[in-house]
């Protein structure tokens, strides 16, 4: 299959996207991951897009597409992928399809990641990370620890990421209602969206997906 999963920030892309791949064996295709690997591995892509984001612009749609191609040709994507963070906008979704049409390709299904907007401000904002390790994160509701402030695991600090704020999740989730939300109505008129509700266990919600997909 080949699948784009969209959502806003804090619905649960990069959870659901792990588990659904591994489901239907399928590649999981991050924007971050391919930035990552681009400029880890040196790729001309990868120097433009360092480029960008080093003077803190936006990385532009065509250095962006030109990674997913890349990625999308690998022999593992041949049968399917899941794209996590791509296309981020009409623009891209325009591209993928000129993309796949000239391979002899077409999407399956879009799965859009419902989740209410204070849901996602509660779920962004009440992550604390250990200042010793950033793989230890709390929830100051759904997953506390055991002493306000503490780390469970080792006694570090916990803190509150800048980019958790409630003013800057808020900015995000603008710039998703901007940018990512139009692509939303652009599948939907090609008959391709799904919508999953992406409150509850994480399992109910991978379970909804799956259930969507072989419908």
């Amino acid at each position: 299959m080949r699948i784009v999963l969209v959502g806003p920030p804090g619905a649960g892309k990069g959870t659901q996207a792990a588990f659904l791949a591994k489901n239907l064996s399928i590649p999981h295709i991050s924007t971050g991951d391919l930035f990552r690997a681009n400029i880890s591995q040196g790729t001309e892509l990868g120097k433009q897009a360092k480029a960008f984001m080093d003077a803190g612009d936006l990385v532009p749609d065509e250095v962006t597409i030109g990674m997913a191609k890349d990625r999308m040709e690998q022999p593992d994507a041949v049968h399917g992928f899941l794209l996590d963070g791509f296309p981020r906008n009409v623009s891209q979704a325009e591209a993928l399809d000129v993309m796949l049409q000239a391979a002899g390709m077409k999407l399956d299904a879009v799965l859009d990641l419902e989740v209410e907007e204070d849901e996602v401000v509660k779920r962004i904002a009440g992550r604390r990370i250990c200042r010793n390790d950033s793989a230890h994160v709390f929830h100051v509701t759904y997953a506390p620890p055991r002493a306000e402030g503490v780390c469970d695991t080792c006694g570090g600090e916990l803190y509150q990421r800048g980019d958790d704020s409630e003013d800057t999740v808020r900015n995000r989730l603008e710039v998703y209602h901007t940018q990512t939300e139009p692509i939303i109505d652009y599948y939907k008129a090609q008959g391709l969206l799904v919508t999953i509700p992406a409150l509850g266990e994480v399992s109910d919600v991978t379970k909804r997906a799956m259930d969507a997909l072989q419908k």
